[in-house]
């Protein structure tokens, strides 16, 4: 795979700390990868929760790759669960890491959501590459976890182990897993770790509180950040609160990895435009240095993390205009306020379109139509009002439009 030019999730796996193969997903940026990020999910979920989907997502789109992973026992990897610790959890992190530095490069960047932010927290200084590390709705100790089968560690602690429900799931719990969480000291390995931290909890967590998010950040050295998740739940269940996290992810890593830079000096004239496979209908777009999302509206089955086609082509229309529109006042000399443009989309029956032909109305079919207004801030200057109009219609991506396009299509070998 190349990974240079295809924005997409490949799969891969790994053994883990138990020798067992460890499944995960690797989510790769449409043109050069400027970082990769590691991230570990949330206590007995697994890498495709929507969180984690999200932020790979968004991250990818901006240059960074995102491996993710189920840990031993979870998703789709191998081994027992029930053998399983918070000390093989950070063991699998570290192999993690060095599967990304054998074969990739090492990760820039942690992200842990709930049990999977403190062992991001812990194995942090034994990474030398990291340069940020982020945690979500995570417990400033790991014994935190052990509310989840309060009913039950009596039992643990009496026979050995217990099955325990979690999220209506039933998990079998060691008391290896016990003694072994409660042996971690989390805040020393929080203030030894030196490295960039983003805190996100969100003030109404029920699993984890938020005063986990304080204690956290109280033990950490700067530079150190904290940012409220209002109104989200534990899991980031809402399409919207995932989305949120992901942007404030992206945003806040800038500070911290190399500048994208998604295009070398290779001349590629054309768009390139390739599924995520994470959600029905999201697209990343290479146009340029640029890359974008092209997505549908949750209501058709997207995930509306970008724009839909016909918005590209309204946007494309709307954005010719105005340039074109200013390149013709700049000529002229003309005082023209800021200029912006709305456009929408529908399709109508040819017979009830006003601006078309005779015999365009004489036919049955329907037709698109796009309806466009101009706004010039301070208003048209006096007698322009008609040639405005006019210099609008001679924007090319209207006259592309208006005339009949051809669009040839070949399968490529590969």
């Amino acid at each position: 795979m190349d990974a240079q030019l295809n924005a997409t999730t490949v799969k891969a796996s790994f053994p883990g700390h138990s020798g067992d193969m460890l499944a995960a997903r690797f989510d790769i940026p449409a043109g050069p990868v400027r970082a990769t990020a590691l991230f570990a999910h949330c206590f007995t979920c697994s890498k495709d929760i929507l969180a984690a989907k999200r932020i790979a997502s968004e991250l990818a789109r901006s240059g960074i790759a995102v491996l993710r992973f189920d840990f031993t026992g979870l998703g789709s990897s191998k081994g027992e669960f029930a053998h399983t610790n918070f000390s093989s959890n950070i063991h699998d992190l570290v192999i993690a890491a060095d599967y990304l530095r054998q074969n990739y490069t090492a990760p820039s960047l942690l992200i842990g959501h709930s049990l999977g932010g403190a062992a991001v927290l812990a194995v942090a200084g034994d990474i030398p590459e990291v340069r940020g590390v982020v945690t979500i709705g995570a417990p400033s100790d790991a014994e935190h976890v052990l509310h989840n089968f309060d009913a039950s560690l009596e039992t643990i602690k009496r026979d050995g182990k217990a099955q325990v429900s979690l999220a209506g799931r039933p998990f079998t719990i060691e008391k290896q897993f016990v003694e072994d969480v409660q042996s971690n000291n989390l805040s020393d390995r929080i203030a030894a770790m030196k490295r960039p931290l983003l805190v996100l909890h969100s003030p109404i967590d029920q699993t984890v509180g938020v005063e986990n998010a304080g204690e956290i950040f109280a033990a950490a050295k700067h530079p150190k950040s904290f940012v409220s998740l209002d109104q989200a739940d534990h899991l980031l269940t809402k399409g919207e609160d995932a989305a949120y996290a992901a942007s404030v992810i992206a945003g806040w890593a800038d500070r911290y990895l190399p500048a994208d830079k998604p295009r070398t000096d290779e001349v590629i004239e054309s768009v390139r435009v390739t599924e995520t496979r994470e959600g029905k209908f999201q697209q990343t777009v290479l146009a340029g240095k640029h890359r974008l999302f092209a997505d549908e509206p949750e209501s058709y089955g997207g995930m509306d993390s970008g724009p839909s086609p016909y918005d590209y082509m309204s946007i494309a229309l709307g954005a010719c205009t105005g340039m074109t529109l200013r390149m013709y006042a700049d000529r002229k000399g003309l005082e023209l306020g800021r200029i912006s443009v709305d456009v929408s989309h529908g399709k109508i029956h040819a017979q009830d379109c006003v601006e078309c032909d005779h015999a365009q109305r004489q036919s049955n079919i329907r037709i698109d139509r796009f309806e466009r207004t101009i706004h010039v801030e301070g208003g048209v200057p006096e007698g322009l009002n008609q040639k405005i109009l006019e210099i609008a219609d001679k924007c090319p991506v209207h006259k592309t439009l208006e005339a009949s396009s051809v669009v040839a299509t070949t399968l490529s070998a590969d």
